[in-house]
């Protein structure tokens, strides 16, 4: 069998580096008052903010996984395996305020075509089957909280830097592209390595 160019086991797993607020003037307004008040209190200067999302890719077909907004009732056809609340717990019984994590096979990332960078990573097919099996575990806390006490919210982010490092896929050079960052990265690494103290000498929390 042979499916985008790959053939037996070979897999692959493709990182997008999506600018935050890509195609949603609020989420990228927000997005950088949040970053000036963060370089503030951080005392460095502002960067670009970074979403992520993932595709990987086995013999079978291509996946894509990402944490997004719900935006019907339909997610069946998009795969979605797990939900979760935004902002607070309360506010999530409202379908406006709760996220959806997709694994959707042959699916599409909406604003993939403003990617500032994809970063592909070559891994063999019990790797890439590991990562589609973790997505239905990835945990599901409020986004925009830290309430794993990971050191910093949790995010889309959060999702892929945890399933990437459940999955046993090496992550140490994946970083956003330009010098941006990816508020949340590292509170995934935190939880999927089973706590703050374990991931010391891992990370730099920001």
């Amino acid at each position: 069998m042979s499916i985008d160019g790959l053939e037996g086991d070979a897999a692959g797993v493709d990182i997008y580096w999506i600018p935050l607020g890509a195609g949603a003037r609020v989420v990228k307004a927000s997005g950088k008052v949040f970053e000036k008040a963060s370089a503030m209190v951080h005392r460095r200067r502002p960067r670009d903010l970074y979403h992520s999302a993932l595709a990987v890719t086995v013999p079978e077909g291509r996946f894509v996984i990402e944490m997004t907004p719900i935006t019907d009732r339909q997610g069946k056809r998009r795969g979605v395996v797990a939900e979760g609340p935004v902002g607070t717990k309360w506010a999530g019984r409202f379908r406006l305020f709760r996220y959806e994590i997709r694994r959707w096979r042959d699916g599409v990332i909406p604003d993939a075509s403003e990617a500032a960078s994809t970063v592909s990573v070559r891994v063999d097919r019990a790797c890439a089957q590991r990562l589609l099996d973790l997505v239905p575990l990835v945990p599901t806390p409020v986004w925009g909280r830290d309430e794993l006490d990971a050191g910093e919210m949790w995010n889309s982010n959060s999702v892929t830097s945890w399933l990437l490092t459940r999955g046993e896929v090496d992550i140490a050079h994946l970083e956003p592209p330009n010098g941006g960052r990816a508020p949340g990265w590292d509170s995934g690494v935190v939880v999927a390595l089973g706590g703050l103290e374990q991931a010391k000498g891992t990370l730099a929390l920001r």
